[in-house]
């Protein structure tokens, strides 16, 4: 679907087309019109004419209101026709003015056919002749005449509610939808709570309205244990306050996260929980039971070691098994869990774990990662000097003596602990108790510990797994993640619904592209979850693992950390599988899961999200606070979810959590995301908007950019930045990185410029085009263009937060390049 925000207009539904009926083109409107719309469009002779920026000057120039409005709603009427029939079918156009636009005004635009059409309307090639009308009250104020090349009707498929170029990708079989959890879950709401829902939409409806009677029934459905359970049906007993923040979920009862998840082994002892792979490594198995008894005797060694409730245990540690049973065994004892990933460096392990002072450090002795075994046991000193706290280190020995270094006599190793007996012991805390601590990404100062905890997890990955993401005791899930990431998370939580899962701490590209397929294929997995970068990548590479391997056990992907673009959509379903539900959500650290994304009753739509989860109040909001439709807003969630932060780490007073989500609207979360909400519930997801790109005044998601960018043939990747600079000057250069052996010549330039220009808007065709090593990205994949937008702002290297950066070289780089302009200006 087309995510062009340069006229920001509503499109409406498409009417139906038949060989003898006009061409059809969508109404439209665009609104309300203010000051700030007005000065940037003056003189639309060029994005850095003055008048954009400049009020005084436009008046000394002599732009009056009416002329000026003139010319921003002919710009704004050409916008909408050309997003409908494309800049290369608009052969001709002119105008006339009516009436003058003024502040506050909505205006609306329609076409009517007038020609004789050459061929069957609706067909693509059809020459079509258009009467124009900009109106406002139902009076003109522009009408004109154009001349275009209709485009072919949009395959829309059932349901289509949400503009004339959505492409269906898929739509799940009626026996499927019917057996889906979620039904199962639609029907036993309605005999037990007497709560009648058709179809997703109203069963979300009721889900955001009733928040007690949704989180109610969830508890009760999915039979939480808990050592106190809740008063179901006495009013509070679920949500007795829904303050943001501060909403206080489940009062009173107490639970355990880690009992909740290991409760499968009383019934399926025998069955395998988890498989680890490495790259050369033979895989090892843990079934439940196995399991049980492993976090058993783990959680027994720590209390030994004097860990208690609300004590901290870290780790550094890769996606093994191994963490898996450190993380149930730490959340056993009532103590909080952090964990980071083994790629990080010394001081990118300080700034996370110096400020929650663990007493107990796991490390691993080595792991396999592109071909060779990385020997970990020497920072095992640099991090006990770093985190002064810790008392007791423990090393998941997983190499054979003589593969890595020596460890130091003092530490504890995991396989010795492990063959120990225990009874399982699983500490019951309060629904609030921490958890786990997670980071920001760090990237504009040193990273936030975000406390989750065990009862507001639990509660929602219940309803993300066993009902969104339909998963259960028969799947099995594989997700191409590293511990650092909330996604690593995620893993281990489907595990509460008795899903088995598979890990793997080696390369994405271990053996060739696909590394991840193969193991899909390998051990049959059903569900799968990545980065969209990931898929990218594979895409790129010209593989197809439907060809190569066995992918006919896997029913569903859930891609999510950045938007999924076009191309790849049209990749998954053409070398991955054609029935697969194909799940871009998207969520965060900030409450360790989605906040939109896909259920297992809607079709799947190219470049939507199928819409809010379950008990998620998501809307699309103006800067005013309205919520707004079918046009780019901030994404707010205006309801208390139960996996909201309890806290900030070293957050007394909660000011930092406060102002990281509630301050620009009191008393409703603020992401941080553009977004665009259709009619019909789904959404389209535009990239962050504190990286937004806001050309002449009109706010442009950069990953709208940058998606239409790396289709260009020759493109690796590419980052866009847009820096506010003194004197109201605007930059927008965008970096790109070519492919492997191919250079930024001035071919590529141009291809990359007109794919902006027709697939996005000229108002977004860069300043530069410069040729870059790479993008910068932090240890999560996430791109770091709000610090680069910075450096060109005139921040210096030392704000760059380099221990947060997958390669500290190329900030460098980019450091280089804004010094390199700031002084040339």
């Amino acid at each position: 679907m087309s995510n062009r925000v340069e006229d920001q207009h509503t499109p409406e539904s498409t009417a139906d087309t038949c060989a003898s009926a006009p061409v059809a083109v969508p109404p439209g409107h665009f609104g309300p019109v203010t000051q700030t719309h007005v000065v940037r469009f003056a003189g639309a002779g060029g994005d850095f004419n003055p008048l954009h920026h400049d009020p005084a000057f436009a008046r000394q120039a002599g732009f009056d209101a009416p002329i000026a409005m003139g010319q921003f709603t002919a710009a704004l009427m050409s916008g909408w026709l050309t997003d409908w029939c494309g800049v290369e079918n608009l052969h001709s156009f002119s105008v006339q003015f009516k009436a003058p636009v003024s502040l506050g005004d909505t205006i609306n635009f329609t076409a009517v056919h007038t020609g004789s059409p050459a061929a069957p309307a609706g067909s693509a090639g059809n020459r079509a002749e258009l009467d124009l009308t900009a109106s406002v009250g139902g009076n003109a104020v522009v009408v004109g005449k154009a001349v275009v090349t209709a485009p072919a009707p949009a395959d829309t498929g059932a349901g289509h509610d949400g503009g004339a170029d959505r492409t269906l990708m898929w739509s799940p079989p009626a026996q499927r939808t019917e057996g889906s959890r979620m039904r199962r879950f639609q029907r036993w709401v309605a005999e037990h709570r007497g709560v009648q829902t058709t179809d997703y939409r109203s069963l979300h409806e009721w889900s955001v309205t009733d928040l007690e009677g949704f989180w109610g029934a969830v508890w009760e459905y999915f039979e939480v244990l808990a050592s106190v359970q809740p008063q179901l049906g006495r009013p509070g007993a679920v949500l007795a306050d829904e303050s943001m923040p501060g909403a206080d979920w489940f009062p009173g009862t107490r639970l355990n996260y880690a009992q909740n998840l290991l409760r499968h082994a009383a019934d399926r002892p025998d069955e395998v929980a988890i498989i680890g792979e490495h790259e050369t490594l033979a895989a090892t198995t843990l079934t439940w039971g196995e399991l049980e008894d492993q976090v058993a005797a783990l959680a027994a060694q720590l209390r030994r070691l004097d860990v208690q409730p609300g004590d901290r245990v870290a780790a550094v540690l890769p996606h093994i098994p191994q963490t898996v049973v450190a993380l149930l065994a730490t959340a056993s004892v009532g103590a909080i869990w952090s964990v980071v990933n083994t790629d990080f460096g010394v001081q990118g392990v300080a700034d996370r774990f110096a400020q929650i002072e663990p007493k107990v450090l796991f490390t691993v002795d080595g792991y396999e990662f592109g071909g060779k075994v990385r020997d970990m046991t020497a920072s095992i000193g640099d991090l006990r000097q770093v985190l002064p706290t810790v008392d007791h280190v423990i090393v998941a020995d997983q190499f054979p003596a003589g593969s890595c270094g020596p460890l130091p006599d003092d530490v504890l190793r995991f396989s010795e602990i492990v063959t120990g007996t225990a009874e399982p012991d699983y500490e019951q805390v309060d629904f609030s108790h921490p958890l786990w601590v997670l980071y920001s990404s760090g990237t504009t100062g040193k990273p936030k510990g975000i406390v989750h905890s065990h009862g507001g997890v639990l509660v929602e990955v219940l309803k993300a797994n066993g009902l969104h993401y339909d998963l259960g005791p028969d799947h099995r899930a594989y997700f191409a993640v590293s511990t650092t990431w909330v996604v690593w998370n995620m893993i281990v939580d489907t595990m509460i619904v008795g899903t088995s899962i598979i890990t793997y701490d080696g390369s994405p590209t271990h053996d060739g592209p696909a590394r991840h397929f193969e193991l899909i294929a390998r051990h049959q997995a059903t569900f799968f979850g990545t980065g969209a970068a990931v898929l990218t990548m594979i895409e790129k590479s010209g593989v197809a693992p439907n060809t190569r391997y066995d992918l006919s056990a896997l029913t569903a992907l859930m891609v999510t950390g950045s938007p999924l673009p076009d191309s790849t959509w049209d990749w998954i379903y053409r070398a991955v599988g054609q029935d697969l539900r194909v799940g871009s959500d998207s969520g965060g650290t900030d409450v360790a899961t989605a906040f939109i994304g896909s259920n297992p009753l809607d079709p799947a739509y190219r470049g939507e999200l199928m819409g809010a989860c379950l008990g998620v109040a998501a809307e699309s909001w103006d800067p005013e606070g309205n919520r707004v439709f079918n046009q780019v807003g901030e994404f707010v969630v205006t309801a208390p979810m139960p996996s909201m932060p309890i806290k900030f780490w070293n957050d007394p007073d909660g000011t930092r959590y406060h102002s990281s989500y509630f301050e620009d609207f009191p008393g409703v979360w603020r992401h941080g995301d553009w977004v665009t909400e259709l009619d019909g519930g789904q959404f389209i997801i535009h990239g962050r908007s504190d990286s937004t790109i806001n050309r002449g005044g009109i706010r442009m998601g950069s990953a709208d950019i940058t998606q239409a960018v790396d289709r260009v043939d020759g493109v690796a990747t590419s980052m866009v930045i847009g820096a506010e600079l003194t004197g109201g000057d605007y930059y927008m250069p965008l970096f790109v990185v070519p492919t492997a052996g191919q250079a930024l010549d001035q071919a590529m330039k141009d291809a990359i410029t007109t794919a902006i220009r027709t697939e996005v808007s000229p108002r977004y065709v860069p300043d530069e085009i410069i040729e870059a090593p790479a993008v910068p990205k932090t240890r999560t994949g996430k791109l770091m263009e709000v610090p680069i937008k910075k450096l060109f702002q005139g921040a210096g290297p030392e704000t760059l937060n380099r221990g947060t950066a997958e390669d500290p070289t190329v900030l460098d780089w980019y450091a280089e390049q804004a010094e390199a302009f700031r002084q040339g200006r």
